[in-house]
């Protein structure tokens, strides 16, 4: 009960903290854990300290239940489709210097060649995409940044106000967060940004999000298709 106070003080005094600290820590983790640390405990220890931080940092004023569940796995599995379809319909597409090069990277799966016979391993993984980055990165980008850059005091813009700078910069940053992926990434940026607009719900965003993450977790695995999961 005192832990919960405690939490719930330092989060009101720290209103950025809550939107922004579970994605700083996320890039962290990304920045320096060493390439050679073995994942089969550094992994879900990563995924459950970032669990931990997401849970102390949720913004306790938003509800955590999605308004259009049905819509939002819908508009998540679209971007599924969205993300592949350019590799699935054009035969060598990601190896063009526009996607693959020294600004945006190369295709290359995070993941070890040995790491990927791991059930143990890919769970983690994929627990990692489909329950922990999309609460990282929705607080983050359409809960904060989208109503920040319409105006620094964001607590004061609601959730989903709409500014077409705000909108397309946004949508933007997250296409370079995207890597050699870009292109798919700023489609999915602008359908997410356009779901924010349209539901005002951050958790209706998460579970969208969570939808695409789940299901190219399924097809990397199935189709063995490891560069997606950069």
């Amino acid at each position: 009960m005192q832990s919960d106070l405690v939490v719930s003080t330092w989060t009101e005094k720290h209103p950025l903290a809550k939107y922004v600290a579970p994605f700083a820590c996320f890039f962290l983790f990304l920045a320096f854990s060493p390439q050679h640390l073995d994942n089969y405990w550094a992994l879900p220890i990563w995924v459950l300290v970032l669990a931990a931080v997401c849970f102390i940092c949720w913004p306790r004023e938003l509800s955590i239940y999605p308004r259009y569940p049905l819509a939002s796995i819908a508009v998540g599995a679209l971007v599924f489709f969205l993300w592949i379809a350019p590799d699935v319909l054009i035969s060598g597409y990601r190896q063009n210097i526009f996607f693959s090069n020294s600004v945006t990277g190369h295709l290359h799966s995070s993941l070890r060649p040995a790491e990927l016979q791991s059930a143990w391993i890919l769970s983690w993984r994929t627990i990692r995409a489909v329950l922990i980055v999309p609460v990282v990165e929705e607080l983050f980008w359409r809960g904060w940044l989208m109503r920040w850059l319409i105006n620094t005091d964001f607590q004061k813009v609601p959730l989903g106000a709409y500014s077409p700078l705000a909108f397309w910069i946004s949508a933007l940053l997250f296409a370079s967060e995207h890597g050699p992926y870009w292109d798919v990434g700023l489609l999915a940026g602008i359908v997410y940004n356009l779901w924010m607009v349209r539901t005002k719900s951050l958790a209706d965003c998460i579970l969208m999000h969570a939808v695409t993450n789940g299901i190219l977790s399924s097809y990397v695995m199935a189709s063995g298709q490891w560069q997606y999961w950069q």
